[in-house]
C-alpha cells in the first residue's frame, strides 16, 4: 500500500480538497486559477513546483504546506552552527575533472534540482550540505547547461547562507562559467555573484556585477522578475556603501518591474515580485543605519499579506535583519519577538546561520534578556 508521503503531489492536494468537501471548481474559484488547471494538478499532469503556488494551495485546504509536500513537519535541523557536510561541498567544487559515468535522464536531473530548489526555499540547510555533492556529480554528466547553472546557485546561496562566502563566492562564479553566454542564465548566475560579493563586504563589486548582467538582459516581461532581482541586489550592494539615493532609485526600478510579474511564474526560482520590493527596501534602510525607518517600514509590511507568501527562507532572514533594526533602537521585546518568529517560519535561519547567532548574542546579553530569545541562546549553544 502507498504511503501519503509517497503519493504524487497533486493526489495528495486531491486527497485533502475531498477532505475539506470541496469541488475541483471550489478550490479553483478560491484559487482564482481554472477547474481545467486544478484537474491537471491533480492528474500529474502538471507539475506543481513552485513554492508560493504550493503555500496558496495549503492556505486555501488549510493544511501545513510541509503537508502537500509529503512531510508531516520539517525535517529535523541541528540544535546550533552550521551542518555537518561544508568540506564535501568544498571537495566537489574543487574537483576539475570531468564527472565520469552514464548520463543520468535530465527528467530525473531535473527533479533532483528541483527538489533543491524547495528544500532551500524551506530553509532545510541540513539536508541540502548532504545531498548537494551528489547532486553537483550528477549535473555534470546531463545535458545542457540550464540545470548546472541552477545547481550552482542553489550551491553558493547555501554557502553564503552558513557563512562560507569565499566558497559561495567560486560557486556563484561556476554558475556564471557554465552560463556560458546564454544572458538569461548569466543574469540568474550574477544574482549568486552578488549575494556572494555582499556577503564578503564587496559592495561596489557587487553593485557592478548585478547591474552589467541587468543591462545585458533584452529588454522585456518574460525576464522582468531576473532583472528586478538583480536589482534589488544592486540597491542592498549600493546601501551597503552607504549611498542612499542610489539604492532608493534601484528599488523604485525593481518596484517598476515588479508589477509585470505574475506570482506563479518564476521559472529561475527569484522570489520576485512587490512583496520583495518591499522587504528590500527595509532591508537596505536597516544598512543605511536607519533603524527608525526600517521599523516603520516593517511595520506596514505586517498589515499586508503579501509578504505571507515568500519562501520560509525569504522570511525567515528578513526577520532576523528586523530584529537587527529593533536591536538598534533599543527595543528589546520586538527584537526579541523578530527572532522567535523567524524561529518558527525557518529554524534553520535561526540556529544555523552566523549573523543570526550573533544578534540572539547580542540580545540575549542585554539585562534582563527577554524569555524567548534566552530558549533561542540555549538551544544555539550560547549558553550553558
Amino acid at each position: 500500500m502507498t504511503s501519503s508521503g509517497e503519493l504524487p503531489i497533486g493526489r495528495r492536494v486531491a486527497r485533502w480538497r475531498v477532505r475539506r468537501g470541496m469541488t475541483q471548481q471550489v478550490l479553483a474559484d478560491r484559487l482564482g486559477k481554472s477547474k481545467s488547471w486544478v484537474d491537471k494538478v491533480e492528474r500529474g499532469a502538471r507539475r506543481l513546483d513552485r513554492y508560493p503556488t504550493i503555500q496558496q494551495i495549503a492556505e486555501v485546504l488549510r493544511v501545513d504546506p510541509m503537508v502537500l509536500l509529503g512531510q508531516r513537519r520539517p525535517p529535523r535541523q541541528q540544535d546550533a552552527g552550521p551542518p555537518d557536510g561544508v568540506d564535501g561541498i568544498r571537495a566537489a567544487l574543487a574537483r576539475y575533472d570531468h564527472a565520469s559515468g552514464p548520463a543520468v535522464p535530465a527528467v530525473e536531473v531535473r527533479r533532483q534540482v528541483e527538489h533543491a530548489w524547495l528544500g532551500y526555499q524551506h530553509a532545510h540547510y541540513a539536508q541540502l550540505v548532504r545531498a548537494l555533492p551528489g547532486l553537483l556529480e550528477v549535473v555534470q554528466r546531463s545535458p545542457g547547461r540550464e540545470l548546472l547553472v541552477q545547481a550552482y546557485r542553489i550551491t553558493a546561496s547555501v554557502l553564503v547562507k552558513l557563512g562560507e562566502a569565499d566558497l559561495g563566492w567560486l560557486a556563484a562564479d561556476r554558475a556564471m562559467a557554465a552560463a556560458g553566454g546564454d544572458a538569461l542564465l548569466s543574469a540568474t548566475a550574477a544574482v549568486s555573484v552578488g549575494q556572494a560579493l555582499r556577503a564578503l563586504g564587496r559592495h561596489r563589486l557587487a553593485q557592478a556585477a548585478t547591474l552589467a548582467a541587468a543591462s545585458r538582459l533584452p529588454a522585456g516581461p518574460q525576464d522582468a522578475a531576473v532583472r528586478g532581482t538583480l536589482l534589488l541586489q544592486a540597491a542592498l550592494a549600493a546601501a551597503g556603501c552607504g549611498d542612499a539615493r542610489r539604492a532608493t532609485e534601484l528599488t523604485g526600478q525593481a518596484a517598476g518591474l515588479a508589477g509585470q510579474v505574475r506570482g506563479d511564474d518564476d521559472p529561475q526560482r527569484t522570489g520576485f515580485g512587490p512583496a520583495a520590493v518591499e522587504l528590500t527596501r527595509v532591508v537596505a534602510t536597516i544598512e543605511l543605519g536607519d533603524a527608525g525607518a526600517a521599523v516603520h517600514g516593517h511595520a506596514a509590511i505586517m498589515r499586508r499579506d503579501g509578504w505571507r507568501r515568500l519562501p520560509a527562507e525569504h522570511r525567515g532572514a528578513y526577520l532576523v535583519d528586523v530584529a537587527r533594526a529593533y536591536l538598534q533602537v533599543g527595543d528589546l521585546r520586538a527584537a526579541a519577538r523578530a527572532l522567535v518568529d523567524a524561529d518558527a517560519v525557518a529554524p534553520a535561519e535561526v540556529r544555523c546561520r552566523p549573523l543570526a547567532r550573533t544578534v540572539i548574542a547580542e540580545v540575549a546579553q542585554r539585562h534582563p534578556a527577554p524569555a524567548g530569545v534566552a530558549r533561542l541562546a540555549t538551544l544555539v549553544g550560547l549558553t550553558r
